[in-house]
């Protein structure tokens, strides 16, 4: 069955587009043909920009923690930045190899307004190395609490549009773990998290919910969609958010009741500031 939020036409190759980039993607061969499964990961590529795109129209400044080899900062760097005037691409990466690597490619390649930074998500939030306020906050696939680490950074740098698709969400989990006797005898809804598995899967869907409430107790509107396209991605939940200015009135009151009814208030540090 086609799904309804399927992009109609996804051209191949986008007029301009950088050839040798998409050779070190290894989305071209190297004598520059697509196959299928190289067609296949363009249109992935293709689909997760076409929800940043509209994003940096006026942006200056977009900041990708966990970068990893930086994918998809290259590729948003070649068709939404590269031909204009300003603008700039900042990469955070815990690992130094892959930092280099991304450095040397971005002068093989030519694009001076990339840059990357040597550190952890958590460690980005006190870098001098950083901007004091950036337009686009990324964060895809960012481990556990990184993504946390991610949102807070978003926040204190006043982002406008945040964008993230969390994953290996544990930390909820254990903590509705730790407390699963003293929540038996409390509520029938502990029913809902009594086996490992359901413990595992709401413990991941709670602490989605929980950031979108704190987003939205931050004045930012939160759509959350699947991220159609990377089917082949356990972790396919797209959360975006942009700052309208005027918070949820009930966020911050609805996460705390969520935190009580779950029995893990120990975490309202970092879902309720």
């Amino acid at each position: 069955m086609k799904k309804l939020n399927a992009p109609a036409v996804i051209p191949e190759i986008r007029p301009g587009q950088s050839i040798e980039l998409l050779k070190e993607l290894h989305i071209l061969t190297r004598d520059g043909k697509l196959n299928q499964d190289s067609r296949r990961k363009l249109k992935q590529v293709y689909h997760l920009v076409q929800f940043i795109e509209p994003l940096l129209a006026d942006a200056e400044t977009l900041v990708d923690h966990g970068a990893g080899k930086s994918y998809l900062g290259f590729i948003l760097y070649d068709l939404c930045i590269k031909d204009r005037a300003s603008g700039e691409i900042i990469g955070i990466e815990s690992r130094p190899e892959l930092v280099a690597k991304s450095c040397e490619l971005a002068v093989r390649l030519g694009f001076p307004r990339m840059r990357f930074v040597a550190c952890t998500v958590e460690e980005s939030l006190a870098s001098s190395e950083l901007p004091a306020h950036v337009d686009v906050v990324t964060a895809l696939h960012a481990c556990n609490t990184a993504t946390d680490d991610a949102i807070r950074f978003a926040l204190s740098r006043q982002a406008r549009h945040i964008v993230l698709v969390p994953c290996c969400q544990a930390e909820v989990a254990a903590a509705m773990r730790a407390g699963k006797n003293e929540s038996l005898g409390k509520t029938p809804l502990s029913e809902l998290w009594r086996h490992p598995l359901h413990t595992r899967e709401l413990g991941s869907h709670l602490t989605n919910v929980l950031r979108c409430l704190l987003l939205e107790a931050h004045g930012y509107d939160v759509t959350v969609t699947e991220l159609v396209g990377w089917e082949h991605s356990l972790k396919n939940e797209l959360i975006i958010a942009s700052r309208r200015g005027a918070p949820r009135k009930n966020a911050r009151q609805r996460a705390e009741a969520i935190l009580r009814e779950f029995n893990i208030e120990e975490l309202a540090g970092r879902f309720t500031y």
